[in-house]
């Protein structure tokens, strides 16, 4: 009985010295791999910047001539892509979705290639044939009628514009200049802040209701833009209830060309071009 107990307990301690042996085995298998890794990735990224000392001449042309394949392997396969991917790709570098505001100020000297759209108003050259016969298409189905009061801008003149919104804030708020400035910023962009800079922008209003005010929106022409803009793409820029995103207050005359396919994507989801633009970049 005692001899029994004996190879019992030898046998468990070969059970335990075994589990130990395995596992300080799995460890070790584990560092070691990790290592090779490690070193796998640092010599891949020395061989990618260049810090890789190569032995011979023929070592260095071999490195560079895989280094341009690889660059020439990733260029064809961008101009091989299917029409629809590419398609996509180019949508991504449009400028037609650029935000302009008080947290997203233009680069200075910026002038866009410019087209009349009637008498002395100008937009850019992409879109101001086409506002103008948005114009025309309203007022062809008796809808309303339709007049631009402001497109395209200089820094100059929205220099102008802020100035005299400030004179015009001190004198009806008897107020001290910091802080009409403040409260002109909120309904006048400071200069290099305004979408009609760009070009893109048109404030367009009702003849027979020629104010900038909220009521604008009761006008006929206000009523057909907002069923058909998007069909020319245009949007309303700043809708009501998004002052918070867009930092505009609600101007119900003033359309942004944006091209129809983002016009009629940011009309039906019924959001501004703050959060559209958001949206596609977290894609």
């Amino acid at each position: 009985m005692k001899h029994s107990d004996s190879r019992t307990t030898d046998s468990f301690h070969k059970e335990v010295l075994l589990a130990l042996l395995l596992v300080i085995l799995t460890l070790a298998s584990g560092f070691a791999i990790q290592v090779l890794l490690q070193i796998q990735d640092n010599r891949r990224a020395e061989q990618r910047a260049g810090l890789l000392m190569l032995d011979t001449l023929e070592e260095f042309e071999t490195y560079a001539w895989n280094e341009r394949a690889y660059h020439r392997a990733a260029a064809e396969r961008l101009t091989s892509l299917p029409a629809k991917k590419q398609a996509r790709l180019d949508d991504l570098h449009l400028d037609l979705l650029t935000i302009v505001s008080a947290a997203s100020p233009m680069k200075d000297g910026y002038v866009p290639e410019l087209g009349t759209v009637v008498e002395e108003y100008q937009l850019d050259a992409r879109c101001a044939a086409i506002c103008w016969q948005m114009m025309q298409d309203c007022r062809a189905e008796n809808a309303g009628y339709p007049m631009i009061c402001s497109a395209y801008r200089t820094q100059e003149f929205q220099q102008e514009l802020f100035d005299n919104k400030v004179v015009r804030v001190m004198m009806e708020r008897y107020c001290t200049i910091e802080e009409a400035t403040a409260l002109a910023a909120e309904e006048v962009a400071y200069p290099g802040t305004s979408e009609h800079q760009l070009g893109l922008a048109a404030d367009i209003i009702d003849e027979t209701f020629p104010y900038l005010t909220e009521w604008q929106e009761t006008t006929g022409t206000q009523k057909w833009l907002k069923e058909h803009a998007a069909d020319y793409g245009f949007i309303l820029r700043y809708p009501p209830g998004s002052s918070d995103i867009t930092g505009i207050i609600y101007e119900p005359w003033h359309y942004r060309y944006v091209g129809e396919k983002f016009a009629h994507e940011i009309t039906n989801r019924g959001i501004t071009l703050e959060e559209y633009v958001a949206w596609r970049r977290g894609r």
